[in-house]
């Protein structure tokens, strides 16, 4: 029998995978479905839906960007091309037309890439039936995902593409393509993903689901649409399935009295266990251990199915290669090990001509055996089965030969062949001939284009120096229970949370010391004018400088911002002096809240994590000075904090120091350098002290941009 083709008797014997309540929120009728393979595709198709637009658009994304445009092509057309201009004209055109945007508040890691204050640009071109939000109602370290637009209440996309930059590619994905670039003209390489478009019933829930996320961060109801209006389904989208029961799978983190949902970690699990014949998966990242350890039974199986994962050959950028690229190397090395029979096959799509860049898979796409199809938002990583906001759509064939099973077909076959770069018909003749997927794939790819091996090995040194999957791919949200099942040893567990306890209150003792600070007469202590005063009671210049220091490293000890202590010094002391003295003093400060760490937490920490722990310690110490430096020049915690935490790793003091150095000195020596203008500007705003800020602003991000540049290539 044909692996491949569908087996005439395979569906009638099963059960349902997606069950309502379990592994789903719902499953709904949608009165048409069909399928948009790429930006280019889907950017179209929703500019023709929102033209049809009567009464409501609302938009939930990852990302968003109002330079984007929709068309890269010459033909006039009477309305804007760039995404946010488009959405303000159709509301400026339709009295009735209210749109709704809602973008998750990104963390600031990501603030380099994206626009600046766009919800302020917006409102000031839009009239208020324009509303835009940006959702930062999430746990820390948590981040919302989901990619949802729905028109009308009749009609919804939902999938992997943000309306955003970087998105916009053809099914070609050519290596030098003049149209993929992004809005300030900088090229950017191939980008695959794709989309679900839903109509009916189903729409109408994911609706439901897309005004209750923006009640829960606006505290107002969206209002209902009117029922009987004009379906708004883009005429360059053909249907493919009629009246198809489709259901919807999301992902909620814990979060502000709000049970957690997994129905997207729950969905994969179960389609994983039903395949009989093949799984074949498409995504960004292939991280999570869960998924992972339910392929390695499925491989063990004698008989068990086909696995063929589909790849970026690497992610985007420095920081997604050293974290995400590590982890996806050591859980397919785990698949790997238990591929008795040589059925996974881990591959990435090659373009001849593409050089050091390659075409970036952005899909979350899984198929089984041509039975069951989800695509959504979800990633194949930890964070996306329990920490991220997703929403997944998949449909599920019930009869050997019905509607649903022919359009699964059909869908991965119009996959296969774009990736390498054969018609469908091509693609169905090979399957025609072979048992496997693997198959099919090498004898249809070439070296211009194709689905090549994909070697996910790293090297031991980049290995080691990145820390356990917990901490780069959670997940769940950061808690102290959290960390207590990642990292410490069961029975320890007792002993160990009285010494977490301890730790969590030294950083609780800081943070109030803040917050006196903020609310308090101390603030008072850190003025120039206080300072200067007691200063002058030392006789002596070397007294005077050893007072300054140790004064500065106090005031920082006590959670005062390091920052506001550089432009006091700035102030008080000539330029060279000043710098050297916030510098002594922040450096004094830093050892001595390491060495309290080491003292503290060193021990606890290694007693409460056991091997785990020490692990972790040893593989960020290997690369000690770089991961320091990095962390002072865009601090995650607070200065005081990180110190303690730094001397409860294996990092040593000489590397920590010599980090410290290194990015604590160009930003303290911009600050004193230019403090006296930072000051006289809160004091007196003028527009030539404005201006200087200006200034200084420019060139702290020049720096910053620098860094960044570096950073990627290092």
């Amino acid at each position: 029998m044909n692996q491949v083709a569908r087996a005439d008797e395979a569906t009638t014997a099963h059960s349902p995978i997606l069950e309502p309540g379990r592994n789903c929120w719902l499953v709904e009728e949608a009165s048409r479905v069909g399928v948009v393979i790429d930006a280019a595709d889907y950017f179209a198709a929703f500019a023709e839906a929102c033209l049809k637009a009567k009464r409501q658009i609302v938009i939930l994304g990852w990302d968003f960007d109002r330079h984007e445009r929709l068309h890269r092509d010459d033909e006039p057309r009477d309305y804007p091309d760039e995404l946010g201009a488009f959405l303000v004209h159709l509301v400026k055109q339709r009295p009735e037309l209210n749109v709704y945007l809602l973008s998750w508040d990104f963390n600031m890691i990501y603030a380099a890439e994206r626009e600046l204050l766009p919800a302020l640009r917006l409102r000031a071109q839009a009239p208020p039936r324009f509303h835009f939000r940006l959702d930062g109602r999430h746990p820390k370290g948590a981040s919302h995902h989901q990619k949802i637009v729905v028109v009308d209440n009749q009609l919804a996309f939902v999938g992997g593409i943000d309306l955003s930059r970087w998105r916009w590619d053809t099914h070609e994905h050519a290596p030098d393509d003049p149209r993929r670039v992004d809005p300030n003209g900088k090229p950017y390489p191939p980008f695959h993903d794709m989309m679900f478009v839903i109509e009916g019933k189903a729409a109408a829930r994911l609706g439901e689901l897309a005004r209750e996320r923006w009640h829960r961060v606006n505290r107002r109801r969206i209002k209902d649409v009117p029922s009987g209006l004009e379906s708004p389904w883009p005429d360059c989208v053909q249907p493919v399935l009629h009246d198809a029961e489709t259901a919807i799978a999301r992902t909620f983190p814990a979060y502000n009295g709000n049970d957690a949902v997994d129905e997207v970690k729950r969905l994969h699990l179960d389609m994983i266990a039903a395949a009989e014949r093949f799984i074949y998966i498409e995504n960004q990242y292939f991280t999570a251990r869960c998924l992972a350890d339910a392929i390695r039974n499925r491989l063990r199986e004698k008989n068990g199915p086909e696995v063929v994962l589909v790849l970026p050959e690497h992610t985007g950028g420095w920081l997604e290669q050293v974290t995400m690229d590590v982890l996806r190397a050591r859980v397919v090395a785990r698949m790997q090990q238990a591929d008795e029979h040589g059925r996974l096959h881990v591959l990435y799509p090659h373009r001849e001509g593409l050089g050091d860049t390659c075409i970036s898979v952005h899909a979350k796409l899984m198929i089984i055996d041509d039975r069951a199809l989800r695509l959504g938002s979800a990633n194949a990583s930890s964070r996306s089965m329990g920490l991220d906001t997703e929403c997944d759509v998949a449909i599920e064939s019930h009869d050997s030969g019905d509607d649903v099973g022919l359009f699964i077909t059909d869908f991965r076959r119009r996959l296969m062949a774009e990736h390498l770069g054969q018609s469908v018909e091509r693609v169905e003749q090979a399957e025609s001939k072979h048992t496997t997927l693997i198959d099919v794939i090498e004898e249809l790819g070439s070296d211009e284009r194709g689905l090549k091996p994909l070697d996910c090995s790293v090297s031991e040194s980049l290995d080691e120096a990145v820390p356990d999957s917990g901490l780069i791919d959670p997940t769940e949200p950061f808690s102290g229970d959290y960390f207590m099942q990642q990292y410490v040893p069961k029975e320890r567990r007792k002993t160990g949370r009285k010494r977490l306890f301890i730790f969590v209150g030294v950083i609780v003792a800081l943070l109030a010391l803040a917050a006196a600070w903020r609310w308090t007469p101390l603030q008072e202590w850190a003025t120039p004018e206080r300072m200067s005063q007691l200063l002058s009671a030392v006789p002596s210049e070397e007294g005077r400088a050893a007072v300054a220091i140790g004064g500065f490293a106090l005031a920082s000890l006590a959670m005062i911002p390091l920052m506001l202590l550089a432009v006091v010094a700035g102030i008080m002391f000539e330029g060279w002096k000043a710098f050297l003295f916030i510098l002594a003093a922040a450096l004094l400060s830093s050892a001595t809240g390491f060495l309290a760490g080491r003292f503290i937490s060193g021990d606890t920490l290694r007693r409460l994590g056991g091997t785990r722990w020490e692990r972790v310690s040893r593989r960020l110490a290997k690369r000690g000075i770089v991961a320091v430096a990095v962390l002072r020049l865009v601090p995650i915690a607070p200065f005081a904090v990180f110190n303690l935490v730094a001397g409860g790793s294996h990092v040593t003091l000489r590397q920590f120091m010599l980090g410290s150095l290194l990015g604590l000195a160009p930003g303290l020596g911009a600050i004193t350098l230019f403090s006296d203008s930072l000051w006289q500007t809160v004091q007196n705003p003028s527009a030539s002290n404005i201006a200087i800020v200006a200034a200084v602003g420019v060139l702290l991000l020049g720096f910053t941009w620098f860094a960044r540049r570096w950073l990627r290539t290092a």
